[in-house]
C-alpha cells in the first residue's frame, strides 16, 4: 500500500520484482516476488476480534490460504471457488447480482457479503450463522447451491495435486493436509483483508490525501445524527442484528437470524453490514433489492415497515416510521458515504486472484 505515515499502523504491502533474467532465446520474463508480509491493526479501528493464538499470522500460510481462495477444486465440478462470489474489485461482494449464483448457476437467496475487515467481526453471514472464521468456509463449500461439496472430497483432491502438499508444509510444516490446517488457511487470508485507506480514513489519521469537501463533511454531521447508531464506529458497523422494515421478498420468505435461534424476537433480523467501499458493492440489502444509494436512503425515509420486530430506532414519537431525510440530506450522505471508498484495497496485488495463480 501506498502513503506510509509515521505512527500509523495498517497492513504493510509492498511488491518488488526481481531483476529479470535473459537467455538468448526465448527471454526469460520477469518474476514478481513478495516480501513478507505483516498484519498490524489500522490506528484508527478496534482491537482484533480473531484469535490469533492458535494460528499466527504468517506469510506462507497467506500466500496458501490466496491459493485455496481463487481455486475451482474446492467446488464440487471445479468450476466455483470462494473468489467466484467474493471479487476484490468489488470489495470481495458478488458486484451486480442481488441474488448471488453458485454451482451449475443456481439462484441462492441472498446477496454475497463483502468479506472485507473480517478480522475484526464475531459474527459471520447475514444471520451470524457461524461465529468463528476457522468453520466459516464449510458452509459455503458443502452447501449445494453454491459449491456442493464435501469437505474430505476437497481434502482429497488438495492431497492428490502436486501444487498443494509442498504449500501446506512451507505455511504448516508438514505436507499432512488436514481440515484443521485447511481451515487455517483461508482464514490467514481472510484476516488480511483490511480495508483501511479510504479518504475517510486518512481523514481521521490526518494524513496526506485525506481532505474532505464542505459537502462530505456536513454529510458527516448529518450521517453521525441520523445513521450512526447501527453503523457506527470505524467499521460501520455495530455487528448486531437488526429488522429495517425492509417488506418481506415473496420469492424467498427469508426470516433471517431467526433461522439460526429460531427466536421469535429475532424474525426478519439480518446483520447491520459495513458501509466501507460501499460505492463497489451494489445491490443493497440480503436480498440485493436495491441497485443505488439513493433507493436505500429512500427507503429509510419514506419505505419503511411497521413489523413485529422493526427496530426502535425507525420508530419515530409521532407514529411514523423511518429516518427524516429531505433530498439535500440525502445527496450530502451519498457523498460522504463515498469518502469511505478505498481504492488501494479494491486494487491490492496481494489479494488478486493473478497473484493466487503464481507458481
Amino acid at each position: 500500500m501506498k502513503n506510509y505515515i509515521k505512527n500509523t499502523v495498517y497492513i504493510c504491502l509492498l511488491l518488488f520484482l526481481v531483476p529479470s533474467c535473459k537467455t538468448k532465446t526465448p527471454d526469460v520474463p520477469v518474476v514478481a516476488t513478495e516480501e513478507p508480509m505483516t498484519l498490524i491493526k489500522p490506528a484508527n479501528f478496534p482491537a482484533f476480534a480473531y484469535n490469533f493464538t492458535n494460528n499466527q499470522f504468517n506469510s506462507d500460510a497467506f500466500k496458501l490460504g490466496r491459493a485455496l481462495f481463487y481455486d475451482g477444486l474446492l467446488s464440487r465440478d471445479g468450476t466455483i471457488s470462494c473468489g467466484t462470489c467474493h471479487q476484490q474489485t468489488s470489495a470481495f461482494t458478488h458486484h451486480g447480482h442481488n441474488f448471488s449464483h453458485g454451482i451449475d448457476d443456481k439462484l441462492g437467496t441472498r446477496n454475497a457479503p463483502t468479506i472485507q475487515n473480517m478480522a475484526f467481526q464475531f459474527d459471520f453471514f447475514w444471520d451470524g450463522g457461524v461465529n468463528n472464521l476457522d468453520l466459516f468456509s464449510i458452509a459455503p463449500i458443502q452447501n449445494p447451491i453454491e459449491m456442493d461439496e464435501r469437505l474430505g472430497n476437497v481434502l482429497t483432491k488438495l492431497r492428490n495435486t502436486t501444487r498443494y502438499p509442498p504449500l501446506f508444509e512451507k505455511a504448516f510444516g508438514s505436507t499432512e493436509i488436514n481440515t484443521q490446517t485447511f481451515n487455517k488457511a483461508l482464514s490467514q487470508f481472510m484476516v488480511a483483508l483490511v480495508s483501511a485507506n479510504s479518504r475517510y480514513d486518512k481523514y481521521v489519521r490526518q494524513e496526506t490525501g485525506g481532505n474532505l469537501s464542505a459537502t462530505e463533511l456536513a454529510g458527516m454531521q448529518i450521517f453521525q445524527a441520523k445513521c450512526a447508531s447501527c453503523h457506527s464506529g470505524s467499521l460501520f458497523t455495530d455487528q448486531s442484528f437488526r429488522s429495517n422494515g425492509l417488506p418481506i421478498n415473496p420469492r424467498i420468505n427469508d426470516e433471517g437470524r431467526f433461522r439460526i435461534t429460531a427466536q421469535e424476537s429475532d424474525k426478519l433480523k439480518f446483520k447491520v453490514q459495513s458501509l466501507r467501499n460501499i460505492g463497489f458493492t451494489a445491490p443493497y440489502m440480503h436480498d440485493g433489492r436495491f441497485t443505488t444509494l439513493e433507493e436505500v436512503l429512500e427507503h429509510y425515509a419514506s419505505g419503511v415497515v411497521n413489523h413485529a420486530n422493526l427496530d426502535n430506532l425507525l420508530k419515530k414519537t409521532d407514529g411514523s416510521l423511518g429516518i427524516t431525510l429531505d433530498a439535500d440530506e440525502k445527496t450530502k450522505i451519498i457523498a460522504f458515504l463515498n469518502t469511505l471508498n478505498d481504492t488501494e484495497f479494491l486494487t491490492e496485488k496481494r489479494f488478486s486472484e493473478a497473484s493466487a495463480t503464481k507458481k
